[in-house]
């Protein structure tokens, strides 16, 4: 059952545990320029609630964009659905968008699988459920295996999970990016470990290939992972690492202040790098003089 209308934009409420971001982008602004111009050519899709309001099903972002222009009403498509229902052609109608994030896929599909659960299919993991999961339109450009690898993701703590959303929306060159395959691998772990990963990731500056994120699984099992360990293994160098620059210890305790050698070498580290920063200014400065004046810096009163 459905039918269309006009209902004010204030009557729709967000869909709940809605698993798609709106962000305000590029493509964003390039359907409020449309909608501007031509007018909203499809309806939003909503569902009633029993409080006279209604849910958002699909529309989300068409709903923003007519918010933003001063739109007080629009037409939707009202349809009675149940929950599970509801659940389902929200996920199908935004699964297919050109871009659409990792962690948006894998809370999408999850929710979409409880769905299917709560409607009575079974669902399962085996290779020849894989062709049932097809069959039953579970998933469209996917295949199954991709879309166990995403629900995988969900167990993610959100600070990895934006790592691997950071390959898709973000310049690879400027942030920290995780592949699919190695965060699979770190859902596996705990809630204490992925954070302990999580700092080693951010310490060391290097995110784990997926055969390093095979070996913290590991370590994990046998109530191996520590700090120590995960370093050696995130250190460790790969095909595509640039490689690392490294010290003699005992040359650089040497020139440090007296009881900084015993800090901890993060401290050490930010040290060194504030040292190098002040030394640049300061030739950058003496080059000046020496532009200033035109002499040779061996003339200049330091």
């Amino acid at each position: 059952m459905s039918e269309y209308k006009k209902i004010k934009l204030s009557e729709i409420d967000s869909f709940k545990n809605h698993p798609y971001k709106v962000e305000r982008d590029e493509s964003f602004n390039e359907l409020m320029d449309s909608i501007k111009s031509t007018g909203l050519l499809n309806p939003l899709i909503v569902r009633p609630k029993e409080n006279g309001k209604y849910e958002m099903i699909s529309g989300h972002r068409r709903k923003l964009a007519l918010e933003l222009l001063g739109e007080k009403e629009v037409l939707v498509n009202i349809k009675e659905l149940s929950d599970e229902d509801a659940t389902i052609l929200m996920v199908d109608s935004n699964i297919t968008r050109e871009r659409i994030l990792p962690s948006e896929k894998a809370f999408a599909y999850k929710m979409k699988l409880e769905a299917i659960k709560h409607q009575g299919k079974r669902i399962e993991t085996s290779e020849t459920e894989v062709r049932k999961l097809e069959s039953a339109d579970m998933i469209s450009k996917e295949t199954a295996q991709n879309v166990r690898r995403y629900v995988r993701l969900t167990h993610l703590i959100p600070e990895l999970l934006e790592l691997v959303d950071n390959s898709v929306i973000r310049d690879k060159r400027t942030y920290l990016t995780m592949g699919i395959k190695p965060a699979v691998e770190l859902s596996y772990l705990n809630k204490d470990e992925q954070e302990l990963v999580y700092a080693g990731i951010t310490y060391n500056d290097l995110t784990p290939s997926h055969g390093q994120a095979i070996k913290i699984r590991e370590l994990s099992k046998n109530k191996q992972l520590d700090y120590d360990s995960l370093e050696e293994i995130l250190t460790q160098n790969k095909g595509n690492q640039n490689e690392q620059i490294s010290f003699n210890k005992e040359k650089i305790e040497s020139v440090l202040p007296i009881g900084l050698a015993n800090r901890d070498k993060r401290y050490i580290e930010k040290y060194i790098i504030n040292a190098i920063v002040k030394y640049k200014e300061f030739n950058q400065k003496e080059e000046d003089m020496i532009d200033f004046k035109g002499g040779d810096s061996n003339d200049l009163d330091l």
